[in-house]
């Protein structure tokens, strides 16, 4: 039985992660299930690294 998560990441950052990191066109061929693990690793990575950069400007 699968169940279905809500992502954090609006579609919108994980396509602009997607483009930033060279796997858009997979993405766009083949779905997100189509992405190597490590991928999807590196986007997390990545949006974590965006989001912490957010907020040392905030404070």
């Amino acid at each position: 039985m699968s169940r279905r998560r809500r992502s954090v990441m609006s579609e919108e950052l994980k396509y602009e992660l997607a483009k930033d990191l060279g796997f858009y066109d997979t993405v766009q061929k083949e779905g997100w299930g189509g992405i190597k693990a490590k991928d999807a690793g590196n986007m997390v990575k990545r949006a974590i690294e965006m989001a912490e950069r957010a907020a040392s400007r905030n404070d």
